[in-house]
């Protein structure tokens, strides 16, 4: 099949010729002609236009270029834009990595952290430290710890959801969200028999939030939803010195605990205030090497610890003892004017964790090492 265009007058039309081996067929010219006189009119109309752009004065000429350049600069930063995501909480807390979120917990990311900071090569660190112990020492008693370095990838993978330590796990300690208070009983009565103490040490530090700036000394920490804030005297194994002087009598009550984790990464002791309206997002602690011991100062009503679906109360001057690396949260749905809950936290050794052990987990996992 062959298009022949013929060239003729303005007025003529274009001729459309087919050719083919059995017959020839004029085709129907029609289209062209509308075709034909619409490009004329289109010519008309865009004389027209450039001569009415032409008689405009400056003004009208001026505001037409500053609506161009308006729409152009629109149409870059619109494109340069990425798309925004909506994201619910129940997708926050599934996303391990984004903005740094798992679980609805945020990480700091920060080198020092134990927890936060991601190391690939933490089994073969932790495994010449243990090594380095034994030799200084003896390898008796390290064979659960052995182990535990040994296979520390396997355990961390198959734990169940309801128990994922995120850094070291020990293996063949029991396992149960709370402890009964019998679990480490001496430091347990000498924290409720010191209640007022620390009370009042608390209450001390708290009228520096009247104004409203975070005071020196405390930290906020992100939540789905209200505010935590937590005031540190042993942060990760390291003692804060300032944090330390503004509470004395509750640093110096820390040294007469029998059971609490003070020199390795794993032992923290704090203040930790729950503002009406806050929910915790669901996460792991690090290990199960360690039993969280929260003493009740303040507990207004409305106010829930969840470890591994079961929820507990706090009352003031009792504790309660938990197992941080299930999974678990906190809230204070409690009304504003009953005011926040504040609890004084601090990390004890698991009770089935050997004295040998501590020891050597002690080395192994020390502040800096």
């Amino acid at each position: 099949m062959v298009w022949v265009p013929l060239r003729t007058t303005r007025t003529d039309h274009l001729a459309l010729l087919y050719t083919s081996k059995n017959s020839f067929t004029k085709m129907s010219l029609e289209w062209l002609t509308d075709w034909s006189w619409s490009l004329d009119g289109l010519r008309d109309f865009i004389a027209t236009g450039i001569q009415s752009f032409r008689d405009c004065d400056t003004t009208a000429l001026t505001a037409v270029a500053c609506l161009l350049v308006l729409f152009v600069w629109y149409c870059y930063h619109v494109g340069r834009e990425q798309p925004r995501t909506y994201v619910t909480v129940n997708s926050l807390m599934q996303s391990s990595d984004a903005n740094g979120l798992q679980n609805g917990y945020a990480y700091c990311h920060s080198p020092e952290c134990v927890r936060c900071a991601r190391n690939d090569g933490l089994n073969q660190k932790l495994y010449h430290n243990l090594q380095e112990y034994a030799k200084r020492y003896s390898w008796s008693g390290m064979g659960r710890i052995h182990k535990g370095i040994r296979e520390q990838g396997r355990y961390l993978n198959s734990r169940p959801s309801i128990q994922k330590p995120e850094v070291f796990f020990l293996p063949d300690l029991p396992t149960m969200p709370y402890f009964s208070r019998d679990a480490q009983k001496h430091d347990v009565e000498l924290l409720e028999r010191n209640f007022q103490t620390i009370l009042c040490e608390f209450e001390t530090l708290y009228k520096a939030f009247s104004n409203c700036s975070l005071p020196q000394g405390w930290k906020m920490n992100s939540t789905p939803s209200g505010e935590w804030f937590t005031f540190y005297l042993v942060n990760q194994g390291t003692c804060v010195p300032k944090n330390c002087r503004k509470c004395p009598r509750t640093y110096r009550l820390l040294g007469s605990l029998r059971t609490c984790i003070g020199n390795n990464v794993f032992g923290n002791a704090c203040i930790s205030v729950l503002t009406p309206g806050t929910v915790i997002g669901e996460h792991y602690g690090p290990t199960n090497i360690r039993i969280r011991c929260h003493l009740g100062l303040k507990t207004p009503s409305n106010c829930e610890l969840v470890v591994g679906g079961e929820p507990q109360c706090w009352a003031e001057g009792r504790c309660l003892l938990f197992d941080d690396s299930f999974l678990h949260t906190a809230f204070h749905e409690g009304p504003p004017e009953e005011g926040p809950r504040v609890i004084f936290m601090v990390d004890l050794w698991h009770p089935n964790v050997a004295a040998a052990e501590r020891q050597a987990l002690d080395f192994i996992f020390a502040p800096g090492r």
